[in-house]
């Protein structure tokens, strides 16, 4: 048999990518991850159970998961002309968009952003264009995103509302000036809608597309994603969609889920104040700038070339956080923790404490 030659076998575009890494987190307090850190009561969990126990798991899910689809768009306010597509996550319908753009395509967004715009854009092949944020305080830089719209004429641009990793709401009006500006898709991606109160869904018409997730509610480990668009747009991307990718227990519990909105909304309410209260904790501290954050995690900037260093300390008293500076730019000297509960955070905080005593 042949030896098999990967430099020839694989495209380039793959063969040049590194994997996404998720780092081990058994054995530590976890805020790495934008995670809901509250658990269901007892009761909740042994409804939700009795629901599955008729599961037919002998049969193919729903192939588009009509039911769930119905009571998201009942949740969402979202009119007769707006559809949903649902994903294994939002990772799969950002990867279903960019796999239906024409080869040579180019794709837009902000750097520093959700990094997974940027690695499917690259194993797919296509051209994808990050456009800086505004250092002083990680806005848009609106005359750089519009030269590059008419530079490049993205046929997507994709924009996190709040943004992942700093945290804020970029400016609406700017936003709603490059929605004018764009010729094509303007994907505005709302994973941090609930800690938010703030969101474009009301603006999905033409080419403005709205994305979601179920993950930073409490339910990460379903992977359910959705994004809402025009008939027209919705219906190019079922095209593409593989079948049965929403599976018969996801449906269920989600759909379970949405039935106790009340408890996600009590338990996103504590997050929000615990966020406010770990904010004034951290920007208390010596040579610690934490950024004002409308999502379930705060960045925060160290000591010039400490954060890795700080990282590691933190780390080595078993808190894990995510290490942001290698990605550079305006994440240089930057870590950013997630918003757990209150007994986490403060051992978050202490861990922070004692790294920089050191």
């Amino acid at each position: 048999m042949t030896k098999l030659n990967l430099q020839t076998l694989f495209r380039p575009e793959v063969l040049a990518l590194s994997a996404y890494h998720v780092a081990d987190a058994q054995g530590f307090i976890k805020l790495d991850a934008m995670e809901n850190p509250y658990t269901w009561s007892e009761d909740l969990k042994q409804s939700w159970l009795a629901k599955l126990k008729d599961a037919p798991l002998n049969r193919y899910p729903d192939p588009e998961a009509r039911e769930l689809t119905q009571t998201l768009k009942i949740s969402n306010q979202l009119p007769d002309n707006i559809d949903l597509l649902l994903g294994n996550g939002s990772d799969e319908i950002i990867q279903l968009l960019l796999m239906a753009l024409p080869v040579n395509s180019h794709v837009l967004s902000t750097t520093p952003s959700f990094v997974m715009y940027k690695q499917i854009s690259d194993y797919l092949g296509l051209n994808y264009h990050g456009v800086s944020l505004r250092a002083d305080n990680f806005d848009l830089d609106l005359p750089a995103m519009l030269n590059a719209i008419e530079k490049y004429n993205p046929a997507i641009i994709f924009l996190a509302y709040p943004n992942n990793p700093t945290g804020n709401l970029f400016s609406s009006d700017a936003i709603n000036t490059i929605i004018d500006a764009a010729n094509g898709l303007v994907i505005i991606d709302e994973a941090y809608e609930p800690f938010a109160n703030a969101s474009f869904m009301n603006r999905v018409a033409n080419n403005v597309l709205v994305m979601r997730t179920v993950s930073k509610l409490g339910l990460a480990g379903l992977r359910l994603g959705y994004i809402a668009g025009e008939h027209e747009i919705i219906e190019q991307l079922h095209k593409i969609r593989l079948p049965y990718n929403i599976n018969v227990l996801t449906q269920s519990s989600v759909q379970f889920a949405l039935e106790h909105k009340n408890v996600f909304e009590e338990q996103t309410r504590a997050i929000c104040a615990e966020r406010t209260v770990m904010l004034s904790a951290l920007n208390s501290l010596n040579g610690i700038t934490a950024y004002d954050s409308a999502a379930n995690f705060i960045l925060f900037k160290t000591p010039e070339n400490q954060a890795t260093k700080i990282f590691e300390a933190i780390k080595a008293q078993g808190v894990l956080i995510k290490n942001v500076h290698p990605q550079g730019g305006l994440l240089t000297d930057c870590l950013r923790v997630t918003v757990g509960t209150p007994e986490e955070n403060q051992a978050f905080l202490q861990a922070l404490k004692v790294a920089l005593s050191r």
